[in-house]
């Protein structure tokens, strides 16, 4: 049995869950629409530019949850996932989990977004085990900070070898599945490197490496 790893936003689904779940917080009344976007889609194009530091996006992304409790934002996350997320979830990624599934293999998304937000997307997804930026709660509400190594970019591997130690695994003949260039360092550690839809720069560097290209639709 191997590990097969899967980026979660542009790679399994046709779109980045943070922002979208910054638009239904909108549409909550959370926050103040047209500044808090704004700022969103400016940070998002220096996530995707390579140049973010996702400290800040974190920060910025979680105040408007700070105060209140996991099972408010839970309830309210569910039916988002349904109406928003599942129309986009990629029916090419469906197979392929599939037909790891079928190998044999451990399947698990390690994603740079929120466990808030990864786990139920999983969970629609039959993936029950996931690696997600874990969210610090205090008194019994989200104070709006995060807790641990954040899976973005390096710490991803951080996290992957933290979990592959509890759970007594190794990335022997593992996969990994990736739109991103900030995913770079996790897809170099791998025996099997995919891309899928991939950024420009990611792009080039699977084309001189002569890693799988998917087209996912």
């Amino acid at each position: 049995m191997a590990l097969a790893i899967f980026d979660l936003d542009e790679t399994l689904i046709h779109g980045d869950c943070a922002s979208l779940w910054s638009e239904q917080m909108v549409r909550l009344g959370w926050v103040d629409g047209e500044s808090f976007l704004r700022r969103d889609k400016e940070l998002m194009d220096s996530y995707g530019k390579g140049h973010l530091a996702m400290e800040d996006y974190m920060t910025f992304s979680l105040e408007p949850m700070a105060g209140r409790t996991p099972e408010e934002v839970e309830h309210l996350v569910a039916p988002w996932v349904e109406d928003v997320i599942e129309p986009i979830i990629f029916s090419d990624a469906c197979k392929a989990i599939a037909e790891h599934r079928k190998a044999g293999d451990r399947i698990l998304v390690i994603s740079a977004s929120g466990t808030h937000l990864v786990k139920p997307i999983a969970e629609r997804l039959g993936v029950d085990e996931i690696l997600g930026i874990e969210l610090e709660v205090t008194h019994g509400v989200y104070s709006g900070n995060t807790v641990g190594t954040l899976t973005y970019r390096e710490g991803k591997i951080t996290r992957l070898l933290e979990w592959l130690d509890a759970e007594e695994e190794n990335l022997e003949g593992a996969s990994f599945y990736s739109d991103s260039r900030n995913d770079l360092p996790l897809l170099l550690k791998v025996d099997h490197p995919h891309v899928v839809n991939p950024d420009p720069v990611l792009l080039e560097h699977a084309e001189k490496a002569g890693w799988p290209i998917h087209t996912w639709k």
